[in-house]
């Protein structure tokens, strides 16, 4: 059976717990203005992480179950579950949501295809959202715009590359991710998940992360047993913690509760 193709949407019940999840009362009718509260709201409420990976739950890629883990659970994720349940949440409010494949940057160059999941919101024109990259734009980037558009995590840039219609997508003038503008199925991300998840040579492997933008525009992190401090104007401290502080940090700071800590080094 295709659980995606028999998912129908949010139930008027999910959508108000997701809402509640976040902090959103009143949503309103579909706007740049309420998209843009929905994002930074996201942000703020449900942390990026890795988490499932090290404790040996399965990320399944099906809309019924990130929205789940991130509304029922009260977990994060990564960027095909983040952005994959913020899409079944834009959808239910009547936003009109593509899903997007990116090629993350590294060393300066472009990785593999389907890396990144971000969505496109049409409204007026063309938003890019995205709210599973880490530390990235705290409000929604026009994708029509050429000219530099300021936010309160840095200036972001969207500049055409090659002649197939793809975007990059830079942060303070450091190239991000490079944006495929044709629309995906949550399923095609299935394959690179499967990697991101399970192979040595990943970076979501190696460690773990969990990390929320705060109320001030700075950012919490805990890495392993480092809690981290990022203020907004790029001030940082760090703390390493006993396993007994870390889980009480990943209660206090997350709101995720765990009885022991993920099975991963320490980074």
């Amino acid at each position: 059976m295709d659980h995606e193709q028999a998912y129908e949407g949010l139930t008027a019940a999910a959508r108000a717990a997701y809402l509640e999840r976040i902090g959103v009362t009143d949503p309103g009718a579909p706007s740049a203005d309420g998209l843009a509260r929905l994002q930074r709201a996201h942000l703020r409420a449900v942390p990026f992480e890795n988490l499932s990976i090290h404790l040996g739950e399965p990320v399944v890629l099906e809309p019924a179950a990130l929205v789940a883990k991130l509304v029922d659970r009260r977990r994060g994720g990564f960027c095909y579950e983040l952005n994959g349940a913020f899409a079944e949440l834009l959808r239910s409010l009547g936003y009109r949501v593509s899903l997007l494949a990116a090629r993350t940057f590294g060393g300066g160059h472009p990785g593999p295809p389907l890396a990144h999941l971000a969505l496109r919101v049409d409204l007026d024109g063309p938003w890019l959202v995205d709210v599973g990259f880490g530390r990235f734009s705290e409000l929604p980037l026009r994708l029509d715009e050429r000219g530099e558009q300021a936010d309160p995590q840095g200036a972001f840039t969207v500049r055409p590359y090659g002649g197939h219609g793809e975007l990059d997508v830079l942060m303070d003038g450091e190239p991000q991710y490079r944006l495929d503008q044709r629309p995906y199925r949550l399923a095609d991300f299935g394959p690179t998940c499967w990697w991101q998840t399970t192979s040595p040579q990943s970076h979501f492997t190696r460690s773990t992360t969990c990390s929320l933008l705060a109320p001030d525009g700075g950012r919490t992190t805990l890495s392993g047993t480092r809690l981290i401090r990022t203020a907004p104007d790029g001030g940082r401290t760090e703390e390493r913690l006993t396993e007994a502080a870390a889980l009480s940090a990943y209660r206090e700071h997350f709101g995720i509760a765990l009885d022991g800590l993920p099975a991963a080094p320490s980074a």
